[in-house]
């Protein structure tokens, strides 16, 4: 039989990365000579067993016991003007790079500012709870919550702009070159997000995020060259169907696209038609709105500006529509389905949402991350509403998406 023998590993990694290298240092057979370098990445600490076979003159089973730790937010007492590296504008002397992350982490945090000042304005009493937090490394967030308000169930407002590395498979996976082989690539990315859930059953959810991606290697490096692109939509997800009130929003999110391309709103509403679909269901999770991702084929400018006029549609585009339903009677059976489709809600965000999922596999800050659910959901064996009813029409719609403006 081949003789076994066991190894330890040692971790290797800078402070602001979470990409490490894994290195065999000692065997018990002078014969083996593993060679191999593995590289895993980790998103927090944790230990790993890995059985290894290496042909030599022998076969050798290695295991390799690994600690793995990244950067923990730190809690900050004050907000700072910016959470941007100081090094940013250094480091893009010759390009309008710094100046596009400036505005956009500008952008963010005045949205997310006039959409909670409008958030407490319907709710007429109840103030967000705000955290801040920054990471040694660079980048930080501002979370914002409010719950169990007079209007608001939970409403959570939150920007965060994020330093980190990305994996090469990762980077090769999101690239239309196979010909690119980069080690692991720097990026930067900022964004706001938010998940508002009204207490009455004829007040829609509204969830929107908006958001900046840049890969941050420098463009005279070897590997993955610098790259931009913009993200994010608004989509409204109601119980029950006022089609005034969804003529009104879908109106609002063609008026923003229209003034920078008429095929915009077209193109990003089916593109929100398809993406927020719970497979195993067969359902989509509300009425849509508008989604994109991975824009970047367009001036830059351009799209920091129609991001701008996005996220500047959020409260004029849904705030009418809660002081008009806010108030509205309902009965216990409109409470009880209000619940079953906040489940549906719950369903999609935790196993379809790439920005949920992601954030939960890369050690991201999991009181933002799961802001977006609703203190409370149901879920009812095999409910399936009455043909012909207000919910069943709900139902329909949400299997069969219509064009409603």
């Amino acid at each position: 039989m081949s003789p076994t023998t066991t190894a330890s590993a040692i971790v290797s990694s800078s402070s602001s990365s979470s990409y490490f290298t894994l290195i065999p240092l000692t065997s018990a057979s002078p014969k083996t000579k593993p060679t191999t370098k593995l590289s895993f990445n980790f998103s927090k600490t944790q230990t790993r067993n890995l059985t290894l076979s290496t042909k030599t003159t022998t076969t050798t089973t290695t295991t390799i016991r690994s600690a793995v730790s990244i950067e923990k937010e730190i809690p900050e007492a004050e907000r700072p003007n910016t959470f941007l590296r100081e090094s940013d504008d250094h480091d893009y002397p010759s390009s309008s790079s710094s100046t596009v992350r400036s505005r956009f982490e500008k952008m963010i945090r005045e949205a997310q500012d006039s959409v909670c000042k409008a958030i407490e304005g319907a709710d007429g009493g109840a103030k967000f709870k705000e955290d801040v937090w920054s990471r040694p490394g660079g980048g930080g967030g501002i979370s914002r919550v409010l719950q169990d308000g007079a209007v608001w169930e939970k409403a959570g407002v939150n920007v965060s702009v994020v330093y980190g590395v990305m994996p090469p498979e990762a980077y090769r996976a999101a690239s239309a070159s196979a010909e690119l082989k980069p080690g692991p690539v720097p990026f930067f990315a900022a964004g706001i997000s938010s998940v508002l859930h009204p207490k009455n059953p004829f007040a829609p959810t509204l969830h929107f995020n908006y958001r900046y991606f840049e890969t941050d290697a420098p463009k005279d490096a070897p590997g993955a060259p610098r790259q931009w692109w913009f993200g994010g939509g608004t989509d409204l997800t109601p119980a029950y169907i006022f089609e005034e009130d969804v003529k009104h929003f879908h109106s609002v999110q063609k008026s923003a696209c229209d003034k920078f391309d008429p095929t915009f709103y077209p193109r990003f509403k089916k593109w929100c038609d398809d993406y927020f679909y719970i497979k195993h269901r067969g359902e989509r999770r509300g009425l849509g709105g508008i989604f994109f991702d991975d824009l970047n084929d367009y001036d830059q400018e351009m799209l920091l500006s129609f991001a701008t006029e996005c996220a500047n549609s959020v409260v004029p585009a849904y705030v009418p529509i809660i002081e008009k339903r806010k108030d509205t009677p309902f009965t216990d059976q409109h409470k009880a389905w209000q619940q079953l489709r906040r489940g549906r809600y719950v369903e999609f965000n935790l196993v379809y949402d790439r920005g949920t999922t992601f954030g939960l596999k890369t050690g991201g800050r999991i009181e933002s991350i799961l802001v977006s659910l609703p203190l409370t959901a149901r879920w009812e064996y095999d409910h399936k509403p009455e043909n012909g009813t207000e919910e069943w029409k709900l139902l329909d719609a949400c299997i069969n998406p219509k064009e409603w403006i």
